[in-house]
């Protein structure tokens, strides 16, 4: 039996491999300053991607989209602006979703959601 923090790590890595075979930089992983949090901090073009990744056994009892809170965005714009404070940056900010159904035999779907929450910067 896999566990929800194995499936977590699975899900991020396919989010990664995701993002680099579509043309993003990965600038960050697992980025922490105190109590914020971001998944994968990617760069595109002229856009520096904030990008949130929700993984869920496909099948279940709900999808990785619902696991998108107020508060969770609240939490990554907060985040975002740490990590712009501390770095700068002349990018345009996007916050993303990456969300991953894992099915048993290590398969999963991926579907990438840009603009998933809107921080009205």
């Amino acid at each position: 039996m896999t566990t929800a923090s194995e499936i977590g790590r699975k899900g991020e890595e396919a989010a990664v491999d995701w993002l680099r075979r579509n043309g993003f930089m990965i600038l960050e992983r697992n980025w922490r300053n105190g109590r914020y949090e971001i998944d994968i901090i990617a760069a595109r073009y002229d856009t520096i991607h904030f990008i949130e990744v929700k993984t869920r056994r496909a099948g279940g009892w709900t999808t990785p989209e619902q696991a998108i809170s107020t508060t969770k965005c609240r939490a990554m714009f907060r985040a975002a602006e740490a990590f712009m404070a501390l770095y700068g940056t002349n990018l345009e900010p996007q916050f993303d979703l990456i969300a991953i159904d894992m099915f048993d035999s290590d398969n999963c779907d991926i579907r990438y959601i840009e603009n998933a929450m809107q921080s009205h910067w």
